[in-house]
């Protein structure tokens, strides 16, 4: 059996916090497509802190928070992931989906809040993340470890940000 295909099961991360956190609490156990499974999490992270806080902080104190939050959970998901993937002896095992749950927060730095906005980042993060154009894919490639696990999904999440960005000027134009 290929070790990056290996099945973890359910009870494998109930006995260790670490790994329970690197599989987005367990989301990363999807048997179709956990990197899409494990987006969804940060999805809802993003837009449950764009529509709580905006109102009560104003949109620059979110965006500050977005982004602070992104940060620290890029640094503890370069740890977190870099020891998932000791204990499996696999780098990048398809089920570590830390990596997308913080790798998608970027794209909430746009504030989005109508169902479509969010849709439609949720689906350029994946674009990204899947087809990892250069210096993505470079990256994934070249980097080992928990960085090299986290490093090209927050520049998917990036990219995605660019994206959305886009996509939302030009929606606003055509309105």
């Amino acid at each position: 059996m290929d070790e990056a295909k290996r099945r973890v099961r359910v009870g494998e991360l109930g006995r260790s916090p670490v790994m329970w956190l690197a599989f987005g609490l367990g989301s990363g156990l999807a048997p179709k497509a956990p990197g899409t499974a494990g987006t969804i999490p940060g999805v809802l992270l993003g837009w449950l802190l764009v529509v709580l806080l905006t109102p009560q902080l104003g949109e620059a104190a979110t965006i500050a928070v977005v982004l602070l939050l992104s940060a620290a959970l890029f640094f503890l998901g370069v740890w977190l992931c870099g020891r998932a993937s000791q204990r499996l002896g696999v780098h990048d095992h398809g089920g570590i989906v830390f990596d997308e749950i913080v790798g998608v927060l970027p794209v909430f730095l746009l504030l989005p809040t109508q169902w479509w906005e969010v849709l439609l980042a949720f689906v350029w993060f994946r674009v990204f993340d899947v087809i990892k154009p250069w210096p993505i894919g470079w990256l994934d490639r070249r980097v080992a470890g928990g960085m090299g696990i986290m490093i090209d999904d927050m520049l998917a999440g990036v990219f995605a940000l660019v994206a959305l960005w886009g996509s939302l000027w030009i929606a606003g134009w055509w309105l």
